[in-house]
């Protein structure tokens, strides 16, 4: 497993080493030796998956603030999708940036996402199915969203989203975390509390 650094501080793209013979191939998507060894955090509460029917719907931005921020492992298992994360971490050098990334079925990669940055994708392909592992459980108490199209973020998308949901985030983008990712940060993001899309 290879770890590539990207522009956003501790976010890592990971880019699985696949064994193959003649009965397929063989890869691994975690490995909590590795994780440390790259300061991610490897504990592991939920594992979730979604399925997205058609392409163009809009699911995130989404996080949990503390004490459930959350770390999440992204990987895309079937279809492909545009995947966006941006830092809301106050005191990050990367604070208000965001990064994006093309994830698809077979591609080997994923993404190891830091506490107190939101995620979200945009599906490129219906039945678009996205694996998550998570290092805190579901605190809808603490769930909360950003718009996707919010201008503090400026986020780029590839194409204007066909689905969202009407609950989505309706926060604008604030931080919701210091620098050292635990503690909760002066300026709580004041959108409802809602499920996630």
């Amino acid at each position: 497993m290879r770890f590539d650094a990207t522009s956003i501080a501790g976010l890592w793209l990971l880019r699985q080493d696949s064994a193959a013979d003649q009965r397929g191939s063989f890869s691994r998507l975690f490995c909590a030796e590795s994780f440390a060894a790259h300061g991610l955090c490897t504990a592991v509460a939920q594992t979730s998956l979604s399925l997205t029917r058609r392409a163009g719907t809009l699911r995130g931005l989404h996080f949990q603030r503390p004490p459930h921020a959350e770390a999440k492992l992204v990987c895309c298992l079937r279809g492909a999708l545009f995947d966006v994360v941006a830092d809301l971490r106050a005191g990050s050098a990367t604070y208000r940036r965001w990064a994006a990334f093309e994830l698809s079925a077979g591609d080997g990669q994923a993404l190891a996402i830091p506490p107190g940055c939101a995620h979200g994708f945009l599906t490129l392909r219906g039945n678009t199915q996205v694996l998550y592992q998570m290092s805190h459980t579901y605190a809808p108490s603490h769930a909360d969203g950003i718009r996707y199209n919010d201008p503090a973020l400026g986020v780029v998308w590839p194409r204007q989203p066909s689905v969202v949901a009407a609950r989505l985030g309706l926060a604008a983008a604030r931080p919701v975390m210091n620098g050292n990712g635990r503690q909760p940060a002066p300026v709580p993001i004041s959108s409802p509390r809602r499920p996630r899309d």
